[in-house]
């Protein structure tokens, strides 16, 4: 707070004094952050006003006043300058005009989420920063879960004149991990001094306030003292960030909450598989970082487990104490997807249940038969849309009570004491479309699968089936995505999620990267995919296609504002809590759009009457 006015600030200190408060000028206002409703960013560049303390920070270091403001640190040495997260992102970040000014070393304290492939972009951004400009940067990044969706996966890195000296681990259990790198800074200097156009820039940028510091950065003259060798990024593929990240905020969100576990419906399918392999690798980081002697993890373990003496040292004994699996059976479950969830959950050492949810079921829907005098059936038994998707709906909830009450009471039947989070398994393009009940067993305390689309979670699959050798994950990945919330055909699965959606996986994440991510409507995405999609479709495909999944998105978005916390994981996620906030209530009829695609001319006859084709399948206009 300064001068009643709240900034979001570094404090830059040595030896137990403040050298210099430096707020941030470049907010970060948009996606999950908000800076603006709480911080004012620092407009006045390069200026600094006086700071006076706070009489119990005087009396720590005997200043009353510091400077405040856009400035330098100039060491006996070389000069030293400070971005902060957002600023390294903007289109004229501080440190061009600070490398201008001969800022030789730039540091950035960065709070920068996770998102699959976002490595990449944060290692460009530094790299290029230093190459046009020259300069030695160090990016130390926040690691963990903040308790919310985001998880910091930490990556911090030093670089010079655009090349990697010094890269930090991207997901880590450890709280702290220190980054060194020893490098030349007359290797900065003679590579800015062969750039003219810099150097011409150079002789026209305003200064900065120098705070002087009496210190040296640098050794005396040591011609044996070895220098950092550059070194080359080694990023993970979107599989392993996936085992890795959402695996890491589980056991953040697991030691934090202080409880003794997690419960999964498993239900033998992909979404659920996924989930049950993320507490796995959970359970594979804790030990290996147990094993290299991570005190402050082995003293969590031991609290969650509720034993003092306990080390763990097999992922899949750890996995038995902290994962209980329940495979949760009616009349419409096959053999096959119970099979599956059983070798899964044998394979990972889970305490696994079976049971049959009918029971529940029939007494639910007799109390609607006694109190109306109607008994609703399936549409394969001759009911309507309507009673079979509220008997779908019926079977999905009872899922979710007997989940949470299993949760509360798994480990008292046992005789231990604690209680477990209850894990969903509902994926970023299922989300999207709607593709789920609300209430049902989407609905959970946490989501690590909520922002990752079904193509990348089949690849996490296979990864896991390979590295963690689990065969059982082999059928689950060849057998197509069923509810099984419809009869059965001859003991079979008549009902799978691609038919009943009425859009592939593929599509979905084609769509929700181009809404969210290049904000487009129906008339735009329209355009778009004709050219996209030219060799594959013809105009009339492409415009059914678009209005198929604008009316279902638009039918469903209510479901948005009680989806379960997920791990943010893509930039197309349509969490409603505050990365995507849309209404939940639309027109989905689109009458204005679906009218600019009907009346372009090369798109032939008459297309389908999508929301009356709605009315008929199983996601009508309005659902629960």
């Amino acid at each position: 707070m300064h001068r009643n006015v709240r900034y979001n600030c570094r404090v830059m200190f040595l030896n137990r004094k403040i050298l210099l408060i430096r707020p941030k000028v470049a907010l970060a206002n948009e996606g999950n952050y908000r800076e603006l409703r709480w911080f004012t960013p620092w407009s006045r560049s390069r200026q600094t006003e006086e700071y006076f303390l706070p009489r119990m920070i005087q009396d720590l270091t005997k200043q009353e006043t510091v400077p405040f403001g856009d400035a330098v640190l100039s060491t006996r040495d070389t000069c030293i300058g400070s971005e902060v997260c957002e600023e390294l992102w903007t289109p004229h970040s501080p440190h061009v005009d600070m490398g201008l000014d001969g800022v030789e070393i730039f540091t950035n304290a960065s709070g920068s989420h996770h998102v699959l492939r976002k490595a990449h972009a944060r290692v460009d951004l530094v790299t290029m920063a230093t190459t046009k400009n020259g300069g030695i940067y160090l990016l130390a990044n926040q690691k963990g879960c903040d308790g919310d969706r985001l998880y910091y996966d930490g990556c911090a890195l030093i670089a010079m004149n655009g090349s990697i000296f010094a890269q930090g681990s991207q997901f880590s259990l450890d709280d702290v991990e220190v980054l060194t790198a020893t490098l030349d800074l007359e290797d900065v200097r003679s590579y800015r001094a062969e750039i003219s156009s810099r150097n011409l820039a150079a002789s026209r940028v305003s200064p900065y306030p120098r705070v002087k510091v009496d210190f040296a950065l640098s050794c005396h003259e040591d011609l044996l003292e070895p220098l950092s060798e550059p070194v080359e990024w080694k990023y993970h593929s979107p599989a392993e960030e996936i085992s890795l990240g959402p695996a890491c905020w589980l056991w953040d969100f697991l030691r934090r909450s202080q409880q003794a576990g997690f419960f999964l419906p498993l239900s033998g399918g992909v979404d659920s598989g996924a989930t049950a392999c993320l507490v796995y690798s959970m359970c594979h980081q804790v030990c290996e970082a147990v094993k290299h002697g991570s005190q402050e993890v082995l003293a969590d373990v031991r609290t969650i487990v509720n034993q003092t003496s306990y080390t763990p040292q097999d992922p899949r004994e750890l996995c038995g104490r902290i994962l209980t699996t329940c495979y949760m059976a009616s009349e419409n479950s096959s053999r096959e997807t119970c099979n599956r969830a059983r070798d899964l959950a044998q394979q990972i050492g889970s305490h696994h249940i079976g049971l049959n949810i009918d029971p529940a079921v029939k007494a639910v829907l007799g109390i609607f038969s006694l109190v109306t005098g109607k008994s609703p059936a399936f549409a394969a038994h001759g009911g309507s849309s309507r009673e079979s998707l509220a008997l779908q709906n019926v079977q999905a909830r009872v899922r979710m009570v007997i989940a949470y009450l299993f949760a509360q009471l798994s480990l008292w039947s046992r005789g231990a004491p604690g209680r477990l989070l209850v894990l969903g398994s509902a994926n970023v393009d299922e989300s999207l479309l709607g593709y789920l009940t609300k209430y049902d067993c989407s609905s959970a305390d946490i989501n690590p699968i909520g922002g990752i689309s079904k193509t990348d979670l089949r690849a996490f699959v296979q990864l896991c089936m390979e590295r963690f050798q689990l065969p059982a994950l082999q059928s689950i990945l060849v057998a197509p995505a069923t509810a099984e919330l419809e009869p059965l055909a001859h003991g079979r699965v008549s009902q799978t999620d691609e038919e009943d959606m009425g859009v592939t996986y593929a599509e979905l994440s084609v769509y929700g990267r181009l809404r969210k991510i290049a904000k487009m409507g129906p008339y735009s995405m329209f355009c778009k995919l004709l050219y996209v999609w030219k060799d594959v479709c013809t105009p009339r495909q492409v415009a059914d296609k678009v209005k198929r999944f604008f009316s279902k998105y638009s039918t469903n978005r209510h479901k948005m504002t009680t989806l379960t916390p997920a791990y943010h994981a893509e930039s197309y996620s349509p969490d409603d809590n505050r990365f995507d906030l849309r209404p939940f209530l639309y027109n989905t009829r689109w009458p204005w759009q679906f009218r600019c695609i009907e009346t372009q001319p090369f798109i032939g006859g008459p297309g389908q009457d999508v929301s009356r084709e709605l009315n008929k399948g199983s996601i009508p206009l309005v659902t629960n």
